[in-house]
């Protein structure tokens, strides 16, 4: 995104509440048209960058940029953005259409074309049939929906969403996030997404920022946060990781440090692998789980930890039963060498994640 103008600049921001801080010399930059998001575990300060950026808290320290004009002391109604909330607060007493075209009769445009431009936003969420309905009468998705419509109908420069999608089912929300990509493309708006979800952030967003003790830990594409994470925290928040400590790593790797290995890296069978570049860890296969699309096998090495693989069902193949001798195989390529600070204390953690970093 360098090619393109910044529309948020943060610098050296920082929130304290009392000693605490939630938000610890935050300096970012988002750029214009991009799906940004914000990642991180309940209490790691995401939450309150999105506060600080909309105006709804002051910083302790820090500047607040928005386009290149500094609005780190103005209002939140001074500012050119607009925030979607997890409960999308819609008027249950007017239609669908008078609560999109409500920001538009605050600013006294005159009906008929606040009523056309509503009209135009509900199309551009494909909700023009629900116009005279009550929010009542939708389902939640089509209410996340006509949100984004009250939140774009103004034209904000920057559109900020706190996890928006976090009261759907499970179904529904992964409906709404390829319907959410694609209002954002349409719109070519900045979008600002906060989740503690990481499927969610990776499957959105052009960069993510992950969050750990009002901090951020790493910026990068989904790609680079999956692929090449920087730190143990990382590597245990952002997917599902088999991680290994100084004893492991040596043990069953023979590496020194830390390193990561993600589940779809790994193969079971029965006998070492002889591939040029792989090495292989003798075991017993502890759990072999169905899951329709794959097979999650959990192999006990004989070293000590506990690793996870994860196989594609391809031809309906066996792959074991608990107890059998098994191998564990992987490329030397796809071990990735983490920072050798542990996990960061968070008060919520990642129930996906696989820790080898010591004997079970």
């Amino acid at each position: 995104m360098a090619d393109k103008p910044v529309a948020i600049r943060l610098t050296g921001l920082t929130r304290s509440f009392g000693s605490v801080p939630a938000v610890d010399g935050v300096d970012l930059e988002i750029a214009e048209g991009e799906f940004f998001s914000m990642l991180g575990p309940s209490g790691s300060g995401k939450t309150t960058v999105l506060r600080l950026i909309a105006g709804f808290e002051q910083p302790t320290e820090g500047t607040v940029e928005l386009f290149g004009e500094d609005v780190t002391a103005k209002a939140p109604f001074d500012r050119d953005v607009n925030t979607v909330f997890q409960d999308y607060a819609l008027f249950p007493h007017m239609t669908v259409l008078d609560n999109v075209a409500y920001g538009l009769r605050v600013r006294g445009m005159r009906t008929k074309e606040r009523r056309e431009r509503a009209r135009k936003a509900l199309a551009s969420v494909r909700l023009e049939h629900v116009a005279d309905r009550k929010p009542s009468q939708l389902s939640g998705g089509q209410r996340q929906r006509v949100a984004l419509a009250r939140a774009t109908v103004v034209e904000p420069k920057v559109l900020l969403l706190d996890e928006p999608l976090g009261a759907l089912d499970l179904k529904l929300r992964e409906q709404m996030q390829v319907e959410l990509k694609q209002i954002q493309r349409d719109l070519g708006i900045t979008f600002i997404f906060v989740t503690h979800d990481q499927e969610e952030a990776l499957t959105l967003s052009d960069r993510i920022a992950v969050f750990s003790a009002g901090r951020i830990e790493q910026l990068g594409t989904p790609f680079e946060l999956y692929e090449k994470p920087v730190s143990r925290f990382v590597a245990d928040f952002v997917g599902t990781s088999n991680l290994f400590d100084d004893v492991t790593s040596e043990l069953v790797l023979g590496r020194t440090g830390h390193h990561s290995l993600r589940p779809e890296k790994l193969a079971v069978s029965p006998a070492p692998s002889v591939e040029p570049g792989y090495r292989s860890a003798p075991g017993v296969l502890a759990e072999a789980i169905y899951l329709g699309s794959g097979v999650r096998l959990v192999v006990d090495l004989d070293q000590g930890p506990r690793v996870t693989v994860l196989e594609q069902n391809v031809g309906g193949r066996a792959h074991g039963a608990h107890g059998d001798r098994v191998f564990v195989s992987w490329r030397d390529v796809d071990l990735v060498a983490l920072d050798n600070a542990p996990a960061a204390e968070q008060n919520e953690t990642p129930s996906r994640t696989i820790r080898t970093a010591g004997a079970r």
